[in-house]
């Protein structure tokens, strides 16, 4: 096919996905094109070019728009870097930079993409590569390009490294760095998994979890009795951000069991939940659901035009915006531990919160621990006082 043909396809499909830059070809070379920070101000951008000086054939086009996808990333997150990228051109010219790690990439997402597990759930699969895995391999090129180092341990190490300690961040880049050195057959330090680990409730923020009072009175703030019902759905059932918008609603018909189908074409799949507190379906009205299937906001499920991570992301939004003094997945955290002091067997409480008993062990660990040592207690106690 004709390189300007699939040019103008790949420019088509990046302004449908809300994409703001362009690859353009200037003579027989790429380069990519849209707003970018400025040179002068960073906190200000307009239309530049990011001369690139990548050869205008197939492999170079293919190339360019993984690099477009590391810049979006780098833009988003406030690490772009003109000098960053000045040294990239100055190196593309001597070498092929990066060519190497993208194609290893390439190959890893197409495995990953074709595995049967995943194949069940093509939203989830899909939101689980764009925000899970992605992110961090994009942060190993951009290492990669910028150090002109090889494709090794080292340059694996130093990726993991960039992100904070005890970061959900390091956490996430941990294991989808392993995913990808299992993929490659290369062997990672022996220390890996604890120098990734941190994700979790530590440090300060599980003693700043909402209280029980504390989401009941929230729900009263709130003046979209749309947005009320889907604040009440995420607290009775400790729904991610996106489930809200994917769940069978017919239990709150007449005569409905209140327990709660996620349907399958979200992140982990189908699963069912009960509530806790029961009482909280009556207190947030959650029976309107089932009397009016427009009863939640209006947006946009359409996986073919959105993805899941959009969609949650329109939930945080509106939590700002209504200034709640919580985000929503605190709402989440709050139901998990909810469930640990009423005594609710870990391996249930995960299987409903959709996620393996390993995250939700490490997750909630501080609850966990401190419920398992009382009731040890207690038993104590109890031969003591017999």
């Amino acid at each position: 096919m004709d390189l300007s043909i699939n040019l103008a396809k790949i420019n088509n499909q990046l302004s449908s996905q809300g994409s703001k830059l362009r690859i353009e070809r200037r003579g027989n070379l790429l380069n990519l094109r849209g707003p970018l920070p400025c040179k002068q101000n960073s906190e200000l951008s307009r239309v530049q070019r990011l001369s690139l000086r990548i050869n205008a054939n197939e492999e170079g086009l293919n190339q360019v728009f993984k690099i477009l996808e590391s810049v979006e990333f780098q833009v988003k997150n406030g690490q772009f870097s003109w000098e960053h990228w000045s040294q990239h051109k100055r190196s593309i010219t001597s070498q092929k930079i990066g060519n190497d790690v993208l194609k290893a990439i390439e190959r890893f997402k197409s495995d990953f993409f074709s595995n049967p597990i995943r194949k069940r759930s093509a939203a989830g699969t899909n939101t689980t590569w764009s925000s899970a895995y992605l992110p961090y391999l994009n942060r190993l090129v951009s290492l990669e390009v910028s150090q002109n180092c090889e494709l090794d341990a080292n340059l694996f190490l130093t990726t993991l490294l960039s992100y904070s300690e005890n970061s959900r961040s390091r956490q996430q880049c941990s294991t989808a760095l392993a995913a990808f050195a299992r993929y490659l057959n290369l062997e990672l330090p022996e220390d890996w998994r604890s120098i990734g680990n941190g994700y979790g409730l530590h440090q300060a923020r599980f003693r700043s979890l909402p209280s029980d009072n504390l989401i009941k009175e929230t729900w009263h703030q709130i003046p979209n009795p749309k947005w009320k019902l889907a604040y009440g759905l995420m607290a009775t059932y400790g729904l991610r951000n996106h489930e809200v918008f994917f769940c069978d609603l017919s239990c709150f018909c007449n005569g409905g069991d209140k327990i709660l189908r996620v349907l399958p074409n979200t992140k982990t799949g189908e699963h069912q939940v009960w509530p806790f507190h029961p009482s909280w379906h009556e207190l947030f009205e959650l029976d309107k659901l089932g009397k009016n299937s427009h009863a939640l906001p209006l947006i946009n499920t359409d996986l073919k035009k959105t993805t899941l991570q959009k969609i949650g992301r329109r939930v945080s939004e509106q939590f700002r915006r209504y200034q709640l003094p919580f985000t929503p997945y605190d709402l989440r955290h709050a139901w998990a531990v909810r469930t640990i002091h009423i005594g609710l067997p870990d391996t249930v409480s995960a299987r409903m919160m959709g996620h393996s008993v390993g995250i939700h062990n490490r997750t909630y660990h501080h609850w966990i621990t401190k419920r398992d040592q009382q009731q040890a207690v207690d038993s104590a106690l109890a031969k003591i006082g017999s």
